[in-house]
């Protein structure tokens, strides 16, 4: 909390505890009790802000950027907010601050900088390289983020989208929480007081709405369109072995093929950071085989990787794959190729327990359920179709039937005979009467009145 405190001449001062303990003083000179209390109850804001290391709300923040230079110096120099211009640290743009952080970053894949850079590129394009840091706010953040949802945010990379277009949810969430981490850096290293990307969501979801189960009939279409033995085999390796594309591809070794067993050793760039995670036994399925044994056939001697075409990681697979997909008179589908793999983890998870088709796949059964598993009308069908049952089972159903029936009905000896009575229908002598006390069968015979009770006074 802080307090307005007013001296003997007339000028008023906020008095507040830092989150280090300390109390500094801002002093507001001769002005109002009004103006003064409102910027009390910004500077409680601020504090708030500030201990629990939360972004600035878009009014503050617009608050703060609106301040004339005296107030936002006093402000600065107790610690609430950044001063732009106080300092050579303070005056770090955002294209020299991306530009180191790339540049120390040399503990990173290639695949995973070039995803780095199209959320640089996007950064860039919004605020531009000269933009001071400290000069991003929160709601400048927040406006970023809705960009990335207009078609002047997107290049045209996938053939299912559309010209007016901006990013897929994911892929902008994507974006926001690599730019979250570019600032959390600044944070780090006291070029910025707090991150106004904070408060912004960056986790990747699940989108159903482009979930697509290719069939197999579909999937001999494309076999067959296919160019040649590898783009067969590419094919194959990720609708039927259910591998990644392209990176567990290109590191797919024939010294990982074990023709004997039947099974490969799938290697995981993208997992291998995870403990027990960068390799999997994966059988050869028979789908897979065929495919397999043409890439094999067709090697070169000592040849050591399976795909050797397309050894660069950043090879565009898809445009040619879209060709193949036109030539085999279909229409590509969201996803290309997550969209193979997530067949082949519906069909796996339908055959075999889920912790054997995860296993296989290289992901977790909440991981599957959550982005690959999926309903296919297969599934509908089998659940509406009635079952059939076996010619041995309808005899053995019918025999029980007869058999049940035999054993209720007793049959008449001929045509003008009754049914057999049985001996509960014989007449009894005398009607029992009441059991007393104790007793276990009624053994008294009827009286004179018979079965009226007698009455009186009629």
């Amino acid at each position: 909390m802080a307090s307005i405190a007013r001296d003997q001449n007339g000028c008023r001062r906020i008095l507040f505890v830092a989150p280090d303990g300390k109390r500094p003083t801002i002093r507001l000179g001769k002005v109002s009790q009004r103006t003064a209390e409102g910027i009390r109850y910004r500077v409680e804001q601020l504090l708030e802000a500030l201990q629990f290391n939360r972004p600035l709300d878009a009014e503050l923040a617009a608050w703060v950027k609106d301040l004339k230079r005296p107030l936002l110096q006093k402000l600065a120099r107790v610690g609430l907010v950044v001063d732009p211009e106080a300092g050579s640290e303070s005056a770090v743009t955002l294209g020299e601050h991306l530009a180191n952080y790339f540049a120390k970053r040399a503990d990173v894949k290639q695949s995973t900088l070039t995803h780095w850079n199209q959320t640089k590129r996007l950064l860039l394009a919004y605020f531009g390289a000269e933009r001071s840091l400290t000069s991003i706010t929160a709601g400048d953040a927040k406006d970023w983020e809705r960009w990335l949802r207009t078609p002047k945010a997107r290049e045209h990379r996938y053939g299912e989208a559309k010209a007016d277009e901006g990013l897929a949810v994911n892929t902008a969430r994507k974006r926001v929480s690599n730019a979250k981490q570019f600032f959390q850096d600044a944070v780090s290293r006291d070029l910025l007081r707090r991150n106004p990307f904070a408060g912004l969501k960056g986790s990747v979801g699940s989108n159903r709405e482009r979930d697509y189960f290719l069939t197999r009939e579909d999937a001999a279409k494309i076999t067959e369109a296919c160019p040649d033995h590898e783009w067969r085999l590419i094919f194959a390796l990720s609708r039927y072995g259910g591998l990644r594309c392209p990176s567990e591809h290109l590191a797919l070794r024939w010294g990982d093929i074990d023709w004997k067993r039947e099974t490969m050793l799938v290697r995981s760039p993208k997992t291998e950071h995870h403990e027990g995670k960068g390799s999997r036994i994966v059988p050869i399925f028979p789908e897979l085989r065929a495919a397999l044994d043409e890439a094999w056939e067709r090697a070169e001697p000592k040849a050591e990787h399976v795909i050797t075409r397309y050894r660069d990681a950043n090879q565009n697979l898809r445009t040619t794959f879209e060709k193949i997909i036109h030539r085999a008179g279909l229409k590509p589908w969201p996803k290309l190729f997550h969209n193979l793999r997530a067949s082949r983890a519906t069909e796996l998870a339908n055959e075999f327990p889920a912790h054997v088709a995860a296993a296989w796949l290289g992901h977790s059964t909440i991981i599957a359920n959550k982005h690959y598993w999926q309903v296919t009308d297969a599934d509908i069908a089998r659940a509406i179709k009635p079952v059939e049952a076996t010619a041995e089972e309808a005899s053995d159903k019918a025999a029980q039937k007869a058999a049940h029936k035999a054993a209720q009905q007793v049959h008449a000896g001929g045509s003008k005979e009754s049914h057999a009575k049985p001996h509960a229908h014989k007449k009894a002598p005398v009607l029992l009467g009441s059991a007393l006390s104790r007793e276990t069968v009624q053994n008294w015979g009827m009286g004179d009145e018979g079965l009226e009770p007698p009455t009186f006074c009629l």
